[in-house]
């Protein structure tokens, strides 16, 4: 079995270990670092931009990784559970629907008096016609509060189309929370795709970690002097 405090992956650095004293979002970082989900180089995004970072949400493809992303997840709305009341928790398809899931599961695990009843519900791309039918699947969203939860908001469109389907189904949209902030302005804006959609929506998107903890974090890790550079011009160019 996997140690969990060790997190053993494709770059290993005894400070990419985990220790009792991190907090959930200085856990997850590391384990992304260590297991290749956030790597380093130039890569190209959809908007054109050359970024110093990628995080491939994807590779959380195993049963520690999606143990330790559920586990941040609901620890990050354990935190916010003054201010963050829903009975819904709404995965976007596709990669929304295990982060929904293991979200989920892991709130009754913590907090079993106030979460077990929370619902479970994702959509599909294309509406089914036969069997069950419809476009959404699991829970009733009709009168219910929906927590929408995703990887990443990168342009919002994902976000958007789920308020959409919430709304179609007589649900009452009550907040977002990703894995990552990127704090970087839109294409067309000064704002970010988050502070956009906060201003649009008049609700609050929240993650567990941001580009500046990450690059917080990195400074104290030996071995990541060419990457801090990069990623501070970075976010100097592109950051809100």
């Amino acid at each position: 079995m996997e140690d969990s405090t060790k997190l053993e992956g494709k770059r290993e650095d005894s400070k990419l270990i985990a220790t009792t004293q991190d907090n959930y979002a200085t856990r997850l970082i590391k384990a992304s670092i260590s297991h290749g989900i956030l790597t380093f180089g130039s890569f190209e995004l959809k908007s054109g931009r050359r970024s110093p970072y990628f995080y491939n949400s994807g590779l959380f493809n195993t049963g520690f990784l999606l143990n330790l992303l559920g586990l941040s997840y609901a620890s990050k709305i354990l935190e916010l559970k003054q201010e963050l009341e829903f009975d819904v928790i709404f995965g976007p398809a596709y990669k929304g629907i295990p982060i929904a899931s293991i979200t989920a599961a892991e709130l009754n695990r913590l907090d079993p008096v106030k979460y077990h009843s929370v619902g479970l519900c994702f959509d599909r791309k294309e509406a089914k016609t036969h069997g069950e039918g419809g476009s959404i699947i699991g829970c009733p969203l009709a009168g219910k509060r929906v927590l929408i939860v995703d990887d990443v908001v990168t342009a919002g469109t994902a976000i958007r189309q789920s308020i959409n389907t919430i709304q179609q189904h007589n649900g009452i949209f009550v907040g977002v929370l990703v894995n990552l902030d990127r704090q970087e302005k839109s294409p067309d804006s000064q704002l970010s795709a988050i502070q956009i959609l906060e201003s649009e929506f008049n609700v609050k998107v929240h993650s567990i970690i941001k580009l500046n903890q990450i690059i917080d974090l990195l400074k104290s890790i030996d071995g990541y002097q060419n990457e801090i550079p990069q990623l501070e011009q970075y976010r100097q160019q592109w950051g809100v």
